[in-house]
């Protein structure tokens, strides 16, 4: 799939990231009462699944997005880790359910990924934009990705790409986001994170 830049979603990102940086969840704040659905069309509430297990959040924008995928993929070198260090890792996006099965290369991941189809979850943890028309437009008819079918909504939102950890009380432990979708949080900081969180 071709690298998805242009001009203009490099001024879009620039322009919103420091309203971005005002708004998202930080260290310390408890995440909000939301639910997710399963790939198999079930909700969960995240507030319950951190309480079963504290866990690595992944927000990623679709499994359209080479640079959401080839981080899902990365993210396959922690997970191991991870699960014994006692965290889960759980990935959001706004795909709908049956959009998770299309994911590429989804037989090597061994975390589970959700549906976030309305972003209310994103919503919540502060991290949705609205995609101007014209970009909708220029996804679809020069890259082919149709981002009202991948989640079943015409809502236009996406999430920035963001990973917090969280404890089995829902508090925020590290939190990172960034608006620059082609900038992914190195999987090893990541699991350095969750170690040190799971030392205090």
């Amino acid at each position: 799939m071709p690298v998805l830049i242009s001009t203009l979603s490099l001024l879009l990102f620039s322009s919103i990231a420091s309203q971005v940086a005002g708004e998202a969840l930080k260290v310390g704040d408890k995440i909000p009462d939301v639910s997710v659905t399963t790939a198999m069309g079930k909700a969960l509430k995240l507030r319950e699944a951190v309480a079963d297990k504290p866990a690595v959040l992944i927000f990623y924008r679709g499994g359209w997005c080479p640079y959401c995928t080839k981080h899902l993929q990365a993210l396959m070198d922690i997970e191991q880790d991870l699960t014994q260090t006692g965290y889960q890792l759980l990935a959001i996006s706004p795909d709908q359910p049956k959009k998770l099965a299309e994911t590429p290369d989804l037989e090597k991941l061994n975390y589970q990924l959700l549906s976030d189809s309305q972003v209310e979850a994103a919503k919540a943890f502060g991290l949705t934009f609205k995609v101007p028309d014209k970009l909708v437009k220029k996804y679809l008819t020069e890259y082919q990705i149709d981002i009202e079918a991948a989640s079943g909504e015409t809502h236009h939102l996406l999430p920035h790409p963001a990973v917090f950890v969280v404890d089995q009380k829902g508090i925020v432990r590290f939190a990172h986001v960034n608006p620059d979708y082609k900038k992914r949080l190195d999987p090893d900081k990541i699991l350095k994170a969750a170690k040190k969180t799971a030392e205090q």
